[in-house]
């Protein structure tokens, strides 16, 4: 039974001083800034010394008596239950993990025997056992699971005589799987399988469970994509509830649809587009006129024919965004509305809503309207054929004026014929996003510019070919027309002061831009920050600075790591990367829910029906659409992550042990990466540098010889050979040419 305070009397102290004490005790531990102190820590901060301190003792002795404060394993006194906190748990491979706690200035450090049995991805309640040092993390333990994230795993089977284990393709998982007798479906080894959790083990307790899908052998053509489509929960076939809803939609756009509509398909309206796009949602426009330039962004009007709170509109949300892995896509919409009456195929009439913008001579938007519009595409254009059209209109006016060096080689003017009737119009494009690109940068606009890997696969979904592919003129006309389309639409409706949903890119953390400012210094880059903040232009200027240097692509990568992650939110907090006060994802939704959303506030608000109900419905539901789109553009990013990953191991397994000329792209305790042409990148392992003994120097991101003095560093040329390929582990090993002896059949 409990000792309450009102008759406790004292030994050491009087009775008034005594309960003073208290008081300032429990106040500094109820204080947000607390963190669990020892007694000799309370008396220093209570300016506590000689006999007083056995006074502390009776106070502290008091309360924790009667249950207000608690002692934790440390000796470190909390408020009771005040010490747990709650997170998500990110596994490692060797065992160990870290919590992200909401709030807290970092993640929490749990080793392999404090992880309590919980799994990658798990909500998990912890104990904060140690503070995080200057330059460390903080330590903890679980204490508990509250919420598993991996009822199903995708893996690899192996079997032993009497049972087997499952090997999680997620290598974060970091235990396998044992599977009982009877519970294998009959899998064999090498098969890749679904195996659904039954126990999730204790402590060091591996996890059990039943194979409950057999997806094919791990060679099998196609196993490969299929296991990632399993593991991420990518969605299959549409439910017959949605199939039976579009067969009631029509294939082409029917008279009565267009009434109230501007019309504009008299407008020459184009569509510029990858090669194999097949879901066309924006078109533009372009005209020259006194003042500067008139544009307009015509977008698929895909709420028109998704309703909400429909069977497809529920799908869609479900699904958040469409996927576009190696050999397939798996889409937001079914392919009738996707490829079809949404798709803004050339030559068809189609339902848009535009935004048409007033440019002056130097590119700023100086008027605007957002309205409901019935458009048709003249021409389906590509970027290959627009950039060659730009390439060579360019090289001719190097001609004309008479530079040597930039004249055109042949006869022929290269341009496609069916594109020539468009070269004025595609060169009147390239001048009006060359003034807005340049208005963003002067702004500050950060633009990274990193190539993107090409993969061909033939008809079995095997790699034959991967390149990089860089961002051309037509690219990036596109892109700037669809960012000024995004900025206006969202300025708008901030000023209207309505519910929407914006693409908000938050500003860096102040810690982590200290470290980047500490980093950037050891290049002779110097990052300059201003009560705390650094601006957008800052960064830009880096970038500028180190183009065309060594040090160019890790820099790009330590900068892009050191910003937040965009993502979607009801509220209006601007958009850091690109130096925007206003941003939305307005343009594409056919693949982006997000998009979708805010195209039916903008025509409820343009129809006069946003009115106190709709409001409420909207300021109700947008913060769960916000966080749960979100997250399903995560998830695409990582299967698409990793189906590009596993292309890239097979692509190799027919070049091991052979050489190739690379650049050194990120160094590491454990060995350097190395990056090839081709954009494949694979780790040379620092045990694998026999001849010294090599540190690494992590302020300068360098593996350092002991006695040869030998160096690696980023953006260092090497030429390695090819040693392995993991398929299951989704890694290339290179060793240095130089280190690659006669016996290379031993690796």
């Amino acid at each position: 039974m409990k000792k309450h305070v009102t008759g406790y009397e004292p030994r050491l102290q009087s009775r008034e001083k005594f309960l003073e004490r208290r008081e300032t005790v429990l106040a500094i531990m109820k204080d947000k800034n607390y963190r669990p102190m020892r007694r000799r820590d309370l008396a220093v901060l209570m300016n506590v010394s000689g006999p007083e301190k056995d006074a502390l003792a009776e106070v502290l002795a008091s309360l924790e008596e009667d249950g207000l404060i608690q002692a934790n394993r440390r000796g470190k006194y909390v408020l009771p239950g005040a010490e747990k906190e709650t997170g998500v748990y990110s596994g490692n491979a060797k065992g160990f993990g870290f919590v992200t706690v909401e709030g807290r200035n970092g993640d929490v450090f749990i080793s392999m025997e404090n992880t309590g049995g919980a799994l990658h991805g798990d909500t998990v309640e912890l104990v904060v056992d140690r503070e995080a040092a200057p330059g460390g993390k903080a330590e903890g333990h679980i204490t508990a699971v509250l919420e598993h994230a991996n009822e199903e795993i995708v893996g690899l089977y192996e079997k032993t005589k009497n049972y087997g284990f499952v090997l999680p393709d997620n290598p974060k998982i970091g235990r396998d799987i044992f599977i009982p007798a009877g519970c294998s479906m009959g899998a064999k080894n090498g098969h890749k399988v679904v195996v659904h959790i039954t126990d999730f083990g204790r402590g060091r307790e591996n996890p059990s469970g039943e194979v409950i899908r057999i997806i094919g052998h791990l060679n099998e053509p196609g196993v490969d994509v299929q296991s990632v489509v399993e593991a991420h929960h990518l969605p299959g076939e549409f439910p017959e509830a949605v199939l039976e809803e579009i067969r009631d939609i029509p294939d082409v756009v029917l008279p009565e649809e267009t009434e109230g509509r501007l019309d504009l398909r008299d407008l020459v309206t184009v569509t510029i587009d990858g090669d194999d796009s097949k879901d066309l949602d924006d078109a533009v426009t372009i005209e020259r006129t006194e003042g500067g330039y008139r544009l307009g962004v015509h977008i698929a009007d895909v709420s028109h024919y998704v309703k909400e709170k429909s069977p497809l509109d529920e799908e869609a949300l479900i699904r958040g965004t469409s996927v576009y892995l190696a050999d397939r896509v798996i889409p937001m919409l079914p392919p009738k509305l996707s490829n079809g009456i949404c798709s803004l195929n050339m030559g068809e009439d189609r339902l848009t809503l535009s935004c048409l913008m007033e440019l002056d001579q130097e590119g700023h938007i100086i008027e605007h309207r957002i309205c409901e519009t019935v458009i048709r595409v003249n021409k389906r254009m590509t970027y290959g054929k627009v950039n060659q059209v730009l390439e060579c209109a360019a090289r001719q006016a190097a001609e004309q004026a008479g530079d040597r060096e930039n004249q055109v080689l042949d006869d022929g003017s290269g341009i496609p014929e069916d594109y020539l009737p468009y070269k004025d119009l595609l060169l009147l494009m390239k001048e009006a996003a060359r003034k807005l690109r340049n208005l963003r940068k002067i702004r500050g606009s950060v633009d990274f510019d990193f190539p993107e890997s090409k993969i061909e696969l033939d008809d079995c979904g095997r790699p034959v070919n991967i390149y990089p592919r860089m961002r051309g003129e037509g690219e990036r006309i596109i892109e700037d027309f669809m960012l000024a389309a995004n900025e206006t639409v969202a300025e708008e409706y901030f000023w209207r002061q309505s519910p929407f949903l914006y693409r908000v890119h938050d500003d860096p953390d102040s810690e982590k831009m200290k470290s980047l400012a500490a980093f950037l210094g050891n290049f002779g880059f110097v990052l300059h920050i201003r009560q705390g903040k650094v601006y957008p232009k800052e960064l830009q200027q880096i970038l500028e600075k180190a183009g065309g240097k060594p040090s160019e692509a890790l820099v790009k990568r330590i900068v892009l790591r050191s910003m937040q992650q965009a993502k979607y939110s009801p509220e209006n907090r601007g958009h850091f990367g690109l130096a925007a006060e206003y941003y939305t994802h307005f343009t594409s939704p056919i693949r982006r829910y997000p998009d979708l959303q805010i195209h039916r506030i903008i025509k409820e608000t343009i129809a006069g029906g946003m009115n106190g109900r709709r409001v409420s419905h909207f300021e109700r539901i947008l913060p769960e659409v916000a966080v749960k789109t979100s997250a399903l553009e995560r998830r695409a990013e990582d299967a698409e992550r990793e189906v590009e990953k596993l292309k890239k191991v097979e692509y190799m397994e027919k070049y091991v042990g052979e050489e190739f000329d690379g650049t050194i792209s990120s160094v590491t305790s454990w060995g350097f990466y190395v990056e090839l042409p081709n954009t494949v990148e694979g780790l040379v392992h620092v045990n694998e540098l026999y001849d010294d003994y090599y540190v690494f120097d992590e302020a300068r991101c360098e593996l350092i010889g002991r006695m040869t003095g030998r160096v690696y560093r980023i953006g260092q040329p090497c030429r390695v050979v090819v040693t392995g390929c993991d398929r299951f582990m989704k890694t290339v090993d290179f060793i240095p040419a130089e280190r690659a002896w006669d016996g290379l059949e031993s690796y």
